[in-house]
């Protein structure tokens, strides 16, 4: 419905994707040691699936709000993600 909106979560989307590396900051390479990351690490992919799968569908009333609780979901993650993999970090160090 609002075309702005639309185009402004196209951009950060792909944008966000090319922060990603800036904002790794673990002192872990791997996720073997963050299992809290791990379970986010399916949760996105699952969000993904469903946001590819709600893309194809018609622009009536149960998807839209769909779609727009799944656009926030696939943003929460890059702000948890870096929260968890933290607290995990500091958890692990004391």
């Amino acid at each position: 419905p609002n075309k702005l909106g639309e185009v402004i979560a196209l951009v950060m989307s792909i944008a966000i994707l090319f922060l990603m590396p800036l904002l790794h900051t673990n002192q872990s390479q791997g996720l073997q040691f963050y299992p809290l990351n791990q379970v986010l690490f399916w949760y996105m992919v699952i969000t993904i699936i469903l946001l590819t799968w709600i893309g194809a569908r018609p622009v009536e009333t149960p998807y839209i709000l769909t779609g727009q609780i799944l656009t926030v979901l696939y943003f929460s993650y890059y702000i948890l993600n870096p929260i968890i993999s933290k607290f995990w970090d500091n958890l692990l160090n004391n």
